[in-house]
């Protein structure tokens, strides 16, 4: 029971990390794999706490391919550059931690579209946009989405699997391109977000030296709930919270939008009105 008066909105998660839930989606791909749309991050590490069912994350890098197998209590990251791809194994469930929270829904994330679409923004841009809402369009484009992002990773996964990290390479560079422009957006959430974290810290660790911390006096808890159930996000449907500096419902493009088989998982879910707002704890 809340007998206390309600804080402002609360600071980032603990370390500004961005926080969602995963189901990885049960649509077949070309490859008779079901999952999401492979893709990068050219800033932020990711990372994948398994609390339910069954499947892998699909990763290519500088170490060629990996599969590494998704169980209840796994926990599997990967670093900026590291391509992945959430395959659905059965009732898979992922609560995902993601590193510099904001700046993947401001665009940093790029999906391994074959060459040709990488190299033209606008085409590039039409291919990662999804349309507003969570009817049959939205889900319609995601999966489109994520079947030409399955067809420039195949390609990928062939050539490096043949000795040859120039494709891959080539997709690193194409990815760092199409998000330069981007930067100093992201240099001003990074600032406000992780940064002012771990200034935060720095400075209760001066108090603390110095005998003062008047700080502690503006100790409190928060509780929040998610807003969004389902949305079409990149590697499965998503689940999402509306905290400040935390994950919000992004297009593939970093801009805010609404909320998309063969192999077992679980359908969109559609909208919740949840404790979003950062109430205190009862």
């Amino acid at each position: 029971m809340v007998t206390g008066p309600e804080p402002r909105l609360p600071r980032p998660l603990p370390g500004a990390v961005g926080l969602s839930h995963l189901s990885a989606y049960d649509w077949e791909a070309a490859d008779g794999v079901c999952g999401g749309s492979p893709h990068l991050h050219l800033v932020c590490s990711e990372a994948y706490v398994v609390t339910g069912g069954r499947g892998a994350v699909q990763t290519l890098g500088p170490d060629g391919y990996r599969d590494i197998p998704l169980r209840p209590g796994a926990v599997a990251w990967f670093t900026p550059g590291t391509v992945h791809r959430m395959v659905q194994g059965g009732g898979l469930r992922v609560t995902v931690l993601m590193q510099n929270s904001g700046l993947p829904e401001a665009g940093d994330a790029v999906f391994t579209f074959p060459p040709e679409v990488l190299a033209d923004p606008e085409r590039y841009a039409a291919a990662a946009t999804l349309p507003p809402g969570a009817g049959p369009a939205a889900q319609a484009a995601a999966r489109r989405r994520r079947d030409l992002a399955v067809e420039g990773f195949l390609r990928l996964r062939e050539t490096l699997a043949a000795g040859d990290a120039g494709p891959y390479r080539d997709f690193q560079r194409a990815a760092a391109r199409l998000v330069r422009a981007k930067v100093p957006r992201w240099r001003e959430l990074w600032r406000a977000g992780a940064l002012a974290a771990a200034e935060r810290t720095g400075a209760q660790l001066d108090a603390l030296e110095t005998g003062e911390p008047d700080y502690l006096g503006d100790a409190t808890a928060y509780r929040a709930a998610p807003t969004r159930l389902g949305g079409f996000g990149m590697c499965g449907y998503r689940d999402e919270y509306a905290l400040p500096g935390t994950t919000l419902p992004y297009d593939g493009l970093g801009e805010p939008a609404a909320g998309q088989g063969a192999c077992p998982g679980r359908p969109p879910t559609g909208q919740t009105g949840g404790l979003g707002t950062g109430r205190p704890a009862s």
